[in-house]
Order: structure tokens, then C-alpha cells, then sequence
């Protein structure tokens, strides 16, 4: 089963759940706004992909932080206690594929790639 982490309205995370709905991907949304951010899950994500690659930079609620809380975000400790605490700091979608392959983001033929891995027998 996979499971998509993210925001329901989220561009990139409709993207994303719109490819998995058309290309019969059975998932699991999996709202951060409803449901929290699962602190069980955030030591295997920054474990695959790095609080580098989590904490979206680029973003609203980045730029919106103050220096200081900018420049406090230095290791998976600190990256972990802003996602807690800011949600939408992190970079969307993040899946959770059958075979336990973290991505972040929305890439079509990463997409076809993890989910031809997941629907085979």
C-alpha cells in the first residue's frame, strides 16, 4: 500500500493524487492538517531523504519563519522540531511506497517508476 503524506490543497499534492487515481495506484492520503504530522515516521523519512530535502526552503511558511528560527534549522533535531511545529515547512507531497521507498515532491516518471515496483506481483 502507499501512502501519500500532504496537504489537501496543495497543488503538487493534487497532482499527485490525481496520476496515482488515473494510473490505478491504490494509496492512503494521509492529511497533515487533519491528522498531524506522524513524529513515528519523521526519523525514517530523514533517514532516506534528509532534512535538507524535507524542509521546503523555497516555500511561504519558510520565508514567513524569522531569521533566527531560519538559521536555528541546522540537523534532523531542529528539522524535526520545526515540522512538528509548522507543518506546511515541509515539502509536498511526501509517499510512502509498498516497497518503503521515501520521495518527496511530485515526479511523473519517478511516479511510473515506484508504482510499476508496487502493483507488480
Amino acid at each position: 500500500m502507499v501512502t501519500l503524506y500532504g496537504i489537501p490543497n496543495c497543488e503538487t499534492v493534487k497532482e499527485a493524487r490525481t496520476w496515482l487515481t488515473d494510473h490505478g495506484v491504490n494509496y492512503t492520503f494521509h492529511d497533515f492538517k487533519k491528522q498531524g504530522v506522524p513524529a513515528d515516521q519523521l526519523p525514517r523519512w530523514l533517514a532516506a531523504v534528509g532534512w535538507q530535502t524535507l524542509v521546503n526552503r523555497k516555500g511561504t511558511t519558510w520565508r514567513k519563519l524569522d531569521e533566527a528560527n531560519r538559521a536555528s534549522v541546522v540537523d534532523d533535531a531542529s528539522a524535526t522540531a520545526l515540522m512538528l511545529a509548522q507543518p506546511s515547512v515541509i515539502k509536498r507531497p511526501v509517499v510512502v511506497w509498498g516497497n518503503q521507498r521515501v520521495t518527496v515532491g511530485f515526479d511523473a516518471v519517478v511516479f511510473e517508476s515506484l508504482s510499476c515496483a508496487v502493483n507488480s506481483p
